[in-house]
């Protein structure tokens, strides 16, 4: 409730085919998008809690050895399902974390040496809580690139949380959702955004923000080429949600923050916000195609 940008952007990170990192404060409902998600496409949902103690074994699955056969069997690990929530993922080792980092890019995990194709369509919802600190271990650059998009929900707005608070979640009820669109149909819509168009001048625009934010005198590491993928694919998804088969430079400015704030690797203190600030700077620095 009260929420809906928010939901509409991860929707756009949905149809790109995008993984979505969530970070914010608990009990704001990170893990009902998941669930939801999950539940209005049809697709089968898991969730892996994670810990210190968690291995790469409990999201990729093992080999079990099997007496009467005689033989080790594949036992599939939470990892393969269409929606995978790594919920607070950065309380996993950096070991663990590395386990998702193949099924993120190419869609497969290695096992013992043989490679296991996931479920199509495949999609992360991490979480992570940003105040906390205590057992916890930092996402490597590389894995918060392999995320589309990083995004807060926030707190409701007064009227929402009144309307929570008498709602079906008063009465621990589950809302009726509607009957699911069915994975085809969602794999269908994701090819319906590859397919739309993006003007040569927005995406000369796109490569002059990547190249704005590697010289910048603050940020260390730039946004990687895949970052500028993702941000056209993710501008295409919106362009489609809004019912256009063609990229508006509006799709690309409103997607910018969510796509290339975790991506920024700056000198001294870093943070959302400050983060924010240096990318404010360099999108008001380079000029929008009209």
């Amino acid at each position: 409730m009260g929420h809906d940008e928010a939901l509409a952007h991860v929707v756009a990170a949905l149809l790109a085919g995008g993984h979505i990192l969530l970070e914010d404060v608990p009990g704001v409902g990170k893990t009902l998008i998941a669930r939801t998600l999950a539940q209005v496409v049809g697709g089968e949902f898991k969730r892996v809690q994670s810990s210190p103690d968690l291995m790469p074994s409990d999201i990729t699955g093992t080999h079990v050895f099997q007496p009467a056969e005689g033989t080790f069997r594949f036992m599939p690990g939470p990892v393969f399902a269409n929606i995978l929530l790594a919920d607070e993922i950065n309380r996993a080792s950096p070991r663990t974390q590395a386990a998702l980092l193949e099924a993120m890019e190419e869609g497969a995990v290695t096992v013992d040496g043989v490679r296991h194709p996931l479920p199509r369509p495949f999609l992360v919802v991490a979480t992570q809580n940003p105040v906390e600190f205590q057992g916890t271990f930092p996402l490597p650059e590389a894995q918060l690139d392999r995320f589309a998009l990083s995004l807060t929900l926030g707190y409701p707005a007064p009227e929402d949380e009144v309307r929570l608070l008498s709602g079906v979640w008063a009465r621990q009820e589950q809302p009726t959702l509607a009957e699911p669109v069915g994975l085809e149909t969602l794999l269908g819509w994701q090819e319906q955004v590859r397919a739309v168009h993006i003007d040569p001048s927005l995406q000369t625009y796109v490569v002059r923000v990547l190249g704005a934010t590697r010289d910048h005198p603050r940020v260390l590491l730039g946004v990687s080429p895949r970052g500028g993928l993702v941000w056209q694919r993710l501008a295409q998804a919106r362009a489609l949600l809004e019912g256009r088969d063609h990229v508006v430079p509006g799709d690309l400015t409103t997607m910018a923050p969510l796509c290339l704030n975790h991506r920024l690797v700056l000198s001294g203190r870093s943070g959302r916000a400050v983060r924010q600030e240096v990318l404010d700077d360099l999108l008001t620095a380079v000029a929008v195609p009209l």
